[in-house]
Protein backbone atom coordinates (compact mmCIF):
# COMPACT_ATOMS: atom_id res chain seq x y z
CA UNK A 1 0.00 0.00 0.00
CA UNK A 2 1.24 3.62 -1.05
CA UNK A 3 -0.23 6.12 1.40
CA UNK A 4 -1.79 5.75 5.00
CA UNK A 5 -3.60 8.41 6.79
CA UNK A 6 -3.03 8.70 10.41
CA UNK A 7 -5.17 11.20 12.46
CA UNK A 8 -4.91 11.58 16.43
CA UNK A 9 -7.85 13.01 17.75
CA UNK A 10 -8.58 13.91 21.53
CA UNK A 11 -12.31 15.67 22.14
CA UNK A 12 -12.38 17.34 18.57
CA UNK A 13 -15.17 15.43 17.12
CA UNK A 14 -16.42 18.00 14.31
CA UNK A 15 -13.17 18.94 13.57
CA UNK A 16 -12.08 15.39 13.22
CA UNK A 17 -14.74 14.67 10.85
CA UNK A 18 -14.40 17.82 9.03
CA UNK A 19 -10.67 16.38 8.27
CA UNK A 20 -12.01 12.93 7.08
CA UNK A 21 -14.19 14.82 4.37
CA UNK A 22 -11.05 16.58 3.37
CA UNK A 23 -9.27 13.33 3.17
CA UNK A 24 -12.18 12.25 1.14
CA UNK A 25 -12.69 15.25 -1.20
CA UNK A 26 -8.47 15.75 -2.04
CA UNK A 27 -7.37 12.04 -2.21
CA UNK A 28 -5.14 11.18 -5.19
CA UNK A 29 -7.69 8.55 -6.80
CA UNK A 30 -4.75 6.65 -8.27
CA UNK A 31 -3.37 6.22 -5.14
CA UNK A 32 -3.79 3.19 -3.16
CA UNK A 33 -4.45 4.08 0.76
CA UNK A 34 -6.18 3.48 3.72
CA UNK A 35 -7.57 5.78 6.72
CA UNK A 36 -6.48 5.28 10.60
CA UNK A 37 -8.00 7.16 13.71
CA UNK A 38 -6.69 6.92 16.54
CA UNK A 39 -9.02 7.85 19.25
CA UNK A 40 -7.27 9.46 22.05
CA UNK A 41 -10.07 8.39 25.36
CA UNK A 42 -12.39 11.46 23.85
CA UNK A 43 -14.87 12.53 26.08
CA UNK A 44 -17.28 13.79 23.21
CA UNK A 45 -18.72 10.79 21.15
CA UNK A 46 -15.60 11.19 18.70
CA UNK A 47 -15.14 7.02 18.28
CA UNK A 48 -19.04 6.42 17.76
CA UNK A 49 -18.68 9.07 15.14
CA UNK A 50 -16.38 7.84 12.90
CA UNK A 51 -17.81 4.63 13.10
CA UNK A 52 -21.49 5.92 12.10
CA UNK A 53 -19.85 8.36 9.31
CA UNK A 54 -17.15 6.47 8.31
CA UNK A 55 -17.19 3.10 8.68
CA UNK A 56 -13.97 1.86 6.64
CA UNK A 57 -11.93 4.21 8.65
CA UNK A 58 -9.51 1.67 10.80
CA UNK A 59 -10.40 2.85 14.63
CA UNK A 60 -7.69 2.87 17.54
CA UNK A 61 -10.67 3.48 20.26
CA UNK A 62 -7.77 4.24 23.18
CA UNK A 63 -9.35 3.68 26.75
CA UNK A 64 -6.30 5.89 28.39
CA UNK A 65 -4.94 9.43 27.20
CA UNK A 66 -1.58 9.32 26.23
CA UNK A 67 0.71 11.69 24.56
CA UNK A 68 1.23 12.97 20.75
CA UNK A 69 4.71 11.35 20.26
CA UNK A 70 3.38 8.07 21.84
CA UNK A 71 -0.30 7.98 20.04
CA UNK A 72 1.68 9.13 16.78
CA UNK A 73 3.92 5.99 17.09
CA UNK A 74 1.12 3.57 17.59
CA UNK A 75 -0.16 4.55 14.17
CA UNK A 76 2.76 4.58 12.47
CA UNK A 77 3.66 0.69 13.96
CA UNK A 78 -0.26 0.00 12.79
CA UNK A 79 -0.17 1.34 9.29
CA UNK A 80 0.52 -0.59 5.96
CA UNK A 81 1.61 2.61 3.35
CA UNK A 82 4.73 2.75 2.87
CA UNK A 83 4.61 6.97 3.41
CA UNK A 84 2.16 7.76 6.37
CA UNK A 85 0.51 11.20 6.60
CA UNK A 86 0.09 12.60 9.94
CA UNK A 87 -2.47 14.58 10.74
CA UNK A 88 -3.77 16.66 13.88
CA UNK A 89 -7.73 16.29 14.09
CA UNK A 90 -7.62 20.15 13.52
CA UNK A 91 -5.47 20.11 9.88
CA UNK A 92 -8.09 20.32 6.82
CA UNK A 93 -5.52 19.17 4.02
CA UNK A 94 -6.73 21.27 0.46
CA UNK A 95 -7.05 19.92 -2.78
CA UNK A 96 -3.69 18.72 -4.49
CA UNK A 97 -2.02 18.66 -0.97
CA UNK A 98 -1.70 14.45 -0.58
CA UNK A 99 -0.68 14.57 -4.20
CA UNK A 100 2.25 17.35 -4.03
CA UNK A 101 3.72 15.60 -0.75
CA UNK A 102 3.46 12.54 -2.18
CA UNK A 103 5.57 14.17 -5.11
CA UNK A 104 8.25 15.31 -3.31
CA UNK A 105 8.68 12.69 -1.46
CA UNK A 106 8.77 10.08 -4.29
CA UNK A 107 10.83 11.90 -6.20
CA UNK A 108 13.52 12.20 -3.26
CA UNK A 109 14.61 8.87 -1.87
CA UNK A 110 16.78 10.46 0.91
CA UNK A 111 13.94 12.67 2.19
CA UNK A 112 12.24 10.91 4.96
CA UNK A 113 9.71 13.84 5.70
CA UNK A 114 7.59 16.36 3.95
CA UNK A 115 5.35 18.98 5.39
CA UNK A 116 3.35 21.63 3.86
CA UNK A 117 2.53 25.36 4.06
CA UNK A 118 -0.12 25.97 6.82
CA UNK A 119 -3.11 28.15 6.10
CA UNK A 120 -5.13 29.54 9.49
CA UNK A 121 -9.14 29.57 8.72
CA UNK A 122 -9.34 32.66 6.91
CA UNK A 123 -6.48 31.84 4.37
CA UNK A 124 -3.29 33.17 6.23
CA UNK A 125 -0.16 31.45 6.36
CA UNK A 126 1.60 30.89 9.48
CA UNK A 127 5.31 29.77 9.76
CA UNK A 128 5.92 26.02 9.15
CA UNK A 129 9.34 25.21 8.58
CA UNK A 130 12.21 26.37 10.39
CA UNK A 131 16.22 25.80 10.96
CA UNK A 132 16.92 23.24 13.76
CA UNK A 133 17.35 24.88 17.07
CA UNK A 134 21.12 26.23 18.06
CA UNK A 135 22.78 29.32 19.52
CA UNK A 136 22.54 31.53 16.53
CA UNK A 137 18.87 30.77 15.74
CA UNK A 138 18.27 31.10 19.70
CA UNK A 139 20.29 34.48 19.77
CA UNK A 140 18.62 35.28 16.17
CA UNK A 141 14.88 34.93 18.24
CA UNK A 142 16.31 37.20 21.22
CA UNK A 143 17.21 39.50 18.71
CA UNK A 144 14.06 39.27 17.21
CA UNK A 145 15.20 38.45 13.85
CA UNK A 146 14.24 34.67 13.76
CA UNK A 147 11.53 35.97 10.73
CA UNK A 148 14.35 36.33 8.53
CA UNK A 149 17.22 33.77 9.84
CA UNK A 150 15.17 30.84 11.41
CA UNK A 151 11.93 30.59 9.50
CA UNK A 152 12.40 28.55 6.37
CA UNK A 153 8.78 28.29 4.86
CA UNK A 154 7.88 30.64 2.05
CA UNK A 155 6.86 30.20 -1.50
CA UNK A 156 9.27 28.36 -4.32
CA UNK A 157 9.93 25.11 -4.48
CA UNK A 158 10.19 22.09 -2.45
CA UNK A 159 13.57 22.69 -0.44
CA UNK A 160 14.90 20.78 2.00
CA UNK A 161 14.56 22.76 5.97
CA UNK A 162 16.01 21.79 9.41
CA UNK A 163 11.84 21.14 10.48
CA UNK A 164 8.69 21.20 9.74
CA UNK A 165 5.53 21.32 11.94
CA UNK A 166 3.61 18.62 12.73
CA UNK A 167 -0.38 19.24 12.05
CA UNK A 168 0.19 17.56 8.88
CA UNK A 169 3.62 15.86 7.56
CA UNK A 170 4.29 12.82 5.39
CA UNK A 171 6.66 10.33 6.46
CA UNK A 172 8.44 7.50 4.84
CA UNK A 173 7.80 4.72 7.71
CA UNK A 174 10.83 2.36 7.38
CA UNK A 175 12.97 5.78 7.99
CA UNK A 176 10.70 6.11 11.28
CA UNK A 177 11.11 2.91 11.81
CA UNK A 178 14.70 3.56 12.05
CA UNK A 179 15.05 5.65 14.29
CA UNK A 180 12.87 4.54 16.83
CA UNK A 181 9.71 7.03 15.91
CA UNK A 182 8.94 9.80 18.22
CA UNK A 183 10.47 9.61 21.26
CA UNK A 184 7.16 9.38 24.15
CA UNK A 185 9.19 11.44 26.81
CA UNK A 186 8.16 14.62 25.06
CA UNK A 187 4.09 13.85 25.16
CA UNK A 188 3.71 16.56 23.01
CA UNK A 189 5.36 19.52 21.70
CA UNK A 190 8.98 19.16 21.09
CA UNK A 191 8.03 15.71 19.79
CA UNK A 192 8.40 16.72 16.45
CA UNK A 193 11.04 18.44 16.75
CA UNK A 194 13.47 15.47 18.26
CA UNK A 195 11.79 13.35 15.31
CA UNK A 196 12.95 15.20 13.04
CA UNK A 197 16.34 16.18 14.25
CA UNK A 198 16.81 11.88 14.97
CA UNK A 199 15.98 11.75 10.75
CA UNK A 200 18.56 13.99 10.11
CA UNK A 201 21.36 12.75 12.61
CA UNK A 202 20.47 9.06 11.18
CA UNK A 203 21.41 10.99 7.04
CA UNK A 204 17.69 11.71 5.97
CA UNK A 205 16.72 14.98 4.71
CA UNK A 206 13.18 17.16 5.51
CA UNK A 207 11.33 19.06 2.92
CA UNK A 208 8.90 21.79 2.66
CA UNK A 209 6.38 21.65 0.41
CA UNK A 210 4.92 24.99 -0.42
CA UNK A 211 2.88 23.85 -3.41
CA UNK A 212 0.98 21.78 -0.51
CA UNK A 213 -1.49 23.44 1.44
CA UNK A 214 -3.50 22.21 4.92
CA UNK A 215 -5.78 24.16 6.86
CA UNK A 216 -4.80 24.05 10.46
CA UNK A 217 -7.73 25.61 12.65
CA UNK A 218 -5.49 25.06 15.81
CA UNK A 219 -8.26 24.54 18.64
CA UNK A 220 -5.99 24.05 21.28
CA UNK A 221 -7.21 26.30 24.30
CA UNK A 222 -4.88 29.64 24.98
CA UNK A 223 -7.12 31.07 27.84
CA UNK A 224 -8.07 29.58 31.61
CA UNK A 225 -5.94 26.51 32.97
CA UNK A 226 -6.05 24.66 29.96
CA UNK A 227 -3.81 27.42 28.17
CA UNK A 228 -1.47 27.57 31.13
CA UNK A 229 -0.81 24.12 30.74
CA UNK A 230 -0.34 24.21 27.42
CA UNK A 231 2.45 26.68 28.00
CA UNK A 232 4.24 24.96 30.71
CA UNK A 233 3.95 21.43 28.50
CA UNK A 234 5.54 23.66 25.56
CA UNK A 235 8.74 25.23 27.18
CA UNK A 236 9.23 21.65 28.94
CA UNK A 237 9.02 19.96 25.67
CA UNK A 238 11.57 22.85 24.14
CA UNK A 239 13.78 22.58 27.55
CA UNK A 240 13.58 18.83 27.06
CA UNK A 241 14.85 19.29 23.07
CA UNK A 242 17.98 21.60 24.37
CA UNK A 243 19.00 19.39 27.30
CA UNK A 244 19.13 15.88 24.68
CA UNK A 245 20.71 17.25 22.15
CA UNK A 246 22.48 20.26 22.99
CA UNK A 247 23.20 19.16 26.69
CA UNK A 248 22.31 21.41 30.38
CA UNK A 249 24.78 24.42 29.87
CA UNK A 250 23.40 25.92 26.71
CA UNK A 251 19.80 24.47 27.63
CA UNK A 252 20.27 26.90 30.91
CA UNK A 253 21.15 29.50 28.34
CA UNK A 254 18.31 28.88 25.85
CA UNK A 255 16.11 29.40 29.05
CA UNK A 256 17.32 32.75 29.78
CA UNK A 257 17.43 34.21 26.08
CA UNK A 258 14.03 32.85 25.20
CA UNK A 259 12.75 34.22 28.64
CA UNK A 260 13.78 37.72 27.81
CA UNK A 261 12.27 37.29 24.32
CA UNK A 262 9.24 37.64 26.01
CA UNK A 263 9.68 40.52 27.90
CA UNK A 264 9.42 43.18 25.01
CA UNK A 265 6.03 41.61 23.50
CA UNK A 266 4.33 41.90 26.89
CA UNK A 267 5.20 45.48 26.97
CA UNK A 268 4.24 46.32 23.17
CA UNK A 269 1.58 44.66 24.04
CA UNK A 270 -0.12 47.24 25.92
CA UNK A 271 -0.02 49.08 22.62
CA UNK A 272 -1.48 46.60 20.49
CA UNK A 273 -5.07 45.93 19.97
CA UNK A 274 -5.36 41.97 20.63
CA UNK A 275 -2.19 41.26 22.61
CA UNK A 276 -2.02 39.85 26.09
CA UNK A 277 0.74 40.99 28.72
CA UNK A 278 -0.22 38.40 31.01
CA UNK A 279 0.09 35.91 28.02
CA UNK A 280 3.74 36.80 27.22
CA UNK A 281 4.46 37.14 31.11
CA UNK A 282 3.58 33.85 31.44
CA UNK A 283 5.67 32.25 28.44
CA UNK A 284 8.03 34.26 30.06
CA UNK A 285 7.97 32.39 33.47
CA UNK A 286 7.68 29.16 31.79
CA UNK A 287 10.43 29.41 29.73
CA UNK A 288 12.72 30.55 32.66
CA UNK A 289 11.56 28.06 34.69
CA UNK A 290 10.03 25.06 32.79
CA UNK A 291 9.84 22.38 35.58
CA UNK A 292 6.86 25.00 37.77
CA UNK A 293 3.67 24.53 37.39
CA UNK A 294 0.74 21.70 36.12
CA UNK A 295 1.43 20.54 32.45
CA UNK A 296 -0.72 18.87 29.79
CA UNK A 297 0.57 15.38 30.69
CA UNK A 298 -0.12 16.11 34.43
CA UNK A 299 -4.02 16.77 33.27
CA UNK A 300 -4.53 13.48 31.07
CA UNK A 301 -2.64 11.45 34.00
CA UNK A 302 -5.43 12.87 36.37
CA UNK A 303 -8.14 12.63 33.78
CA UNK A 304 -6.98 8.51 33.46
CA UNK A 305 -7.68 8.31 36.91
CA UNK A 306 -11.11 9.53 37.04
CA UNK A 307 -11.86 7.43 34.03
CA UNK A 308 -10.19 4.40 35.71
CA UNK A 309 -12.44 5.28 39.09
CA UNK A 310 -15.48 5.27 37.23
CA UNK A 311 -15.77 9.35 37.79
CA UNK A 312 -16.18 9.61 34.23
CA UNK A 313 -16.43 7.83 30.85
CA UNK A 314 -14.90 8.24 28.33
CA UNK A 315 -18.21 8.27 25.56
CA UNK A 316 -19.70 11.02 27.90
CA UNK A 317 -18.97 15.12 27.72
CA UNK A 318 -16.66 15.97 30.08
CA UNK A 319 -14.50 19.18 30.79
CA UNK A 320 -11.47 19.57 28.43
CA UNK A 321 -8.11 18.03 29.80
CA UNK A 322 -5.29 19.68 27.97
CA UNK A 323 -4.60 19.58 23.91
CA UNK A 324 -7.56 18.74 21.78
CA UNK A 325 -4.80 16.87 19.55
CA UNK A 326 -2.58 14.89 22.32
CA UNK A 327 -3.59 15.23 25.96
Amino acid sequence: MKLSYCVVNTDGREQLLACLRAIERTHPPAVEHEVLVLDNASADGSAEAVRAAFPSVRLIARDRRSGLAANNSILLREAKGELCLLLNEDAELQPGAAAALLDALESDPGAAAAGPRLLDPGGRESPSAWRLPSLGTILAQALFLHRWLVTQSAPGPVREVGWVQSAAILVRRAAASQVGYLDPDFFVYGEDLDFQRRLRDAGWSILHVPGAAVVHHDQLASGGRAGARRVVQFHRGRDLYMRKHHGRLLAALARLLWAWSYLPRALASAFLPGRSARWYLMHARAALRPWRGEDMEQAAAAYNRRLAEGVIAAHRPAEPEGSASSA
